[in-house]
């Protein structure tokens, strides 16, 4: 009886010890797994739901092959289903579906999203009202493109420059590119990559969202002369644009 007790508790501290601090704390310690959806989302046996905060997996929405989105729902249900999962969040802990927002860990410590992301199975998508752990996140992704794993082996995957991603509006994206020019119009930041604002694509950040920025001792402003990659879905205004909520959805390469 006692080696079974011990290899519980073994168990048990492995997860915790894989969880950084930046994942929060456990909010469901035993999270029973019966069903894995197609856009990831975590099934309970009790009806509840886990959302894998911070990633995204390939998806038609996306133009994403069907193999490489059978291919990711495949690993993740045999991560995830008929499991006993730790789930960790941080604030705000729940979507507008009532789903947890979470890191996902396995009993042997597996960490759900930097597992896929590692095998080139998600990208990386940082929301504006959260953002933990990204850089635990981006350095996992980075692995696997420059392995060019998964999704990252498929030119629908690749990522896009201020140039071509015009092609592209309606799907998440990832640009990287330089910063030309930047300003503000109406209290809402612009962040130029060409030389007519009217065509080009542009990186635009909200009045309301600036605060996010200043609380994070973010100037975006800053980011003129730099290159940049930015991740987002691509709207059509005035060209090719990102809207960008969060200082932790743009990555500063030089």
């Amino acid at each position: 009886m006692w080696r079974v007790l011990a290899a519980m508790v073994l168990g048990a501290s492995g997860a915790l010890a894989a969880a950084p601090p930046c994942a929060g704390d456990i909010e469901i310690g035993h999270a029973n797994i019966m069903r894995v959806e197609r856009n990831g989302v975590l099934v309970m046996t009790d009806g509840r739901a886990l959302h894998l905060e911070g990633i995204r997996l390939p998806a038609a929405q996306d133009r994403a092959p069907q193999a490489i989105a059978d291919e990711a729902f495949n690993a993740l249900n045999t991560l995830a289903k008929g499991q006993v999962l730790e789930a960790r969040a941080v604030y705000p802990k729940e979507d507008r579906y009532d789903r947890v927002r979470a890191q996902v860990f396995t009993p042997d410590g597996t960490w759900l999203q930097i597992e896929m992301l590692k095998r080139g199975l998600a990208r990386v998508d940082t929301a504006p009202d959260r953002g933990e752990c990204y850089s635990e996140f981006y350095d996992a992704e980075r692995q696997a493109r420059h392995a060019v794993l998964g999704l990252w082996a498929l030119p629908e995957f690749a990522i896009r420059t201020p140039e071509n991603v015009g092609a592209d509006v309606g799907t998440f994206q990832v640009v990287m590119g330089w910063v030309k020019a930047t300003g503000v119009n109406d209290g809402r930041v612009y962040l130029n990559f060409g030389a007519d604002w009217r065509t080009d694509f542009t990186v635009t950040i909200s009045q309301e969202d600036m605060k996010t920025f200043r609380h994070m001792g973010v100037d975006p402003l800053l980011y003129q002369g730099k290159l940049i990659i930015v991740r987002g879905i691509v709207q059509s205004l005035n060209g090719p644009e990102i809207e960008v909520g969060n200082p932790k959805q743009i990555e500063l390469v030089q």
